[in-house]
Parts: C-alpha cells; structure tokens; sequence
C-alpha cells in the first residue's frame, strides 16, 4: 500500500467512558456493564480513564485495574485507547507501558498540564514516549484544561515519530484541523474531542470524535457519524440538530457531573463523582432531561 492510501489507525466513535463510583468506590460490575452496552450500541472504541473517567481522582492502581478491565470485557471486539495521560513524563512512561502489557491498542495521552512546558519541552515528553514504549501514541490537545496548546509545528514535528498515530483535538477550532490535514503524511488520524463540531472537524476531513456524548447517546452518536461519513451531510444535520442541546448541556457543570446524572436516569451508574468534582447541580438537571429528551432518549 502506498502511502497516498495509508488509512488512519483509528476512526469512528470512540468513547470517552465515565468511571462509575458506589459509596465512594470503583463500580467494577456498573464499568463491565457500560462497556458492553457501548459495544452493543455500535461504537468503534472504547477510551477508559481519559477526562470524561476522572482519571485525575483514581489511583494508579485504580487506574491500571479500570485499563485492564476494559480490554477483558471489550475482548477484541472495538478498539481500546487507554488514557495515560500525566504532567510527570515518568508516570506516564509507566502508564503507558502497563497499557500495553495488558492489551491496548494505544495510549491517549494529554499535553502536560500545570507545568507550563515550551514546545520543545512537550516534544521531548511525547519523544520519551515514542522511544520508550512500542505502543500506538494519540496525543490530546486540550488547552481548556492544560494551558498549554500544542502548536500545529510542534504536532507536525511529533507526527513524523512512528508511534505517534494521531490526535484527539478537542480546541473546537476546524480550521487547524485542514492545516494539519494538508500538513501531516496520510495515514495520521484526526480525532476530534469536541462534540459539538464533529460534523464540521469531518468535513475538514477529520476521521471521528473521541466522545463525552456518546456515553449517554451511542448509537446516535455512531449514526450522526456514519452519515457524515458518507457524505450525507443532510442526514448527519438531523442527527446534530437532535443531539446539539445534548452535546452542550453536558458541559454545564463541571465534566463528568452531568454525563453521570443522564447515565444514572438511564439506570446505567449513580451520579456520584469524586471531589473536588461535585453531583450535577440541581439547576442543570432538568436541563440535562430536556436535552435527553430532544435526543430522543
């Protein structure tokens, strides 16, 4: 295959699973199930301990336990990027090396946070990475939480290294993702981490979404992608209008606290989260219904 044809190594919904807590505890059981109603719903993968799983909040031993957990139940069946993701090159050096012992398919690992590294500095901290562990590398771009942004050189730059595979852009801004695309070798994928510009970050050519959403609405989600993808663009308009209010009201408290609120009136997990991660405000969740409701849910 030349390389005109290289096809990205992730596409499609990918989701960003919650970690879902009972009396203060990982709920391993309510986690196995979350899985399996995610596959059954037709997502293509699957990304435990990311933002959306409060990774920030769980142990490493947690941590390492919810990765592997979520590569036994998926089984092969969806890919599985596991998040491992740290402002400590070491600690994710050794995140990253326990995801691949136990099967993932890649690691999801987010621009450092809190330390303000330069460019160079974020380049060496993904290098380690590609040098050290032959696993697939997506990096995470999200200067909302981070500070910092990978600037498009300095992702130009990583995407030459052979484990880096692609990026989960969640800045919401369609334009960098046509600069990219023109920018980087076919064969990189382009992921979205913005839920709400999906439809646009694929029609720049962007290869699907890495989704908080979809927690909550998967098989719409998967079928507002699958339109996109084939050039349906009317169709995918429909599925977007029904989700848009979904999409927003999820963030209307501080994440996950609102996508943990809809999931429990699904009857899939409670709402608890961890400090200093609060319940969904009383005031947002007949927002979250509403939203819910529109979404045909």
């Amino acid at each position: 295959m030349s390389n005109l044809d290289a096809l990205p190594l992730f596409s499609g919904v990918i989701t960003a699973l919650v970690t879902p807590f009972k009396n203060g505890e990982v709920d391993y059981a309510a986690f196995k199930q979350l899985v399996e109603t995610q596959i059954k719903a037709g997502v293509h993968g699957l990304v435990p301990v990311g933002t959306t799983g409060e990774t920030s909040t769980l142990s490493m031993e947690e941590h390492k336990e919810i990765v592997r957990l979520c590569i036994e139940v998926a089984a092969g069946r969806v890919k599985v990027i596991a998040g491992a993701g740290s402002n400590n090159t070491a600690e994710a050096l050794e995140l990253a090396r326990h995801a691949k012992t136990v099967g993932a398919d890649a690691v999801l690992v987010v621009v450092p946070y809190y330390n303000k590294p330069s460019q160079e500095g974020l380049y060496q901290h993904f290098k380690a990475l590609n040098d050290s562990v032959e696993i697939p590398v997506m990096l995470y771009n999200v200067p909302g939480r981070t500070v910092i942004d990978i600037t498009n050189d300095t992702i130009v730059r990583l995407s030459k290294l052979p484990n880096i595979v692609g990026i989960k852009d969640a800045t919401g801004d369609l334009v960098r993702m046509s600069q990219l695309r023109i920018a980087i070798e076919p064969g990189f994928s382009f992921i979205s981490g913005d839920d709400p510009t999906l439809l646009g970050y694929m029609a720049h050519g962007g290869h699907g979404v890495i989704s908080v959403t979809s927690n909550v609405a998967p098989a719409e989600m998967v079928a507002l992608y699958n339109a996109a993808k084939a050039g349906d663009f009317a169709t995918a308009r429909t599925w977007q209008d029904k989700l848009i209010q979904l999409h927003k009201v999820l963030f209307a408290d501080a994440s996950p606290s609102p996508t943990k609120y809809a999931l429990s009136r699904l009857g899939q997990t409670t709402d608890e989260v961890r400090l200093p991660i609060v319940p969904c405000a009383e005031a947002v969740r007949p927002l979250v219904d509403e939203a819910m409701k529109a979404a045909g849910l």
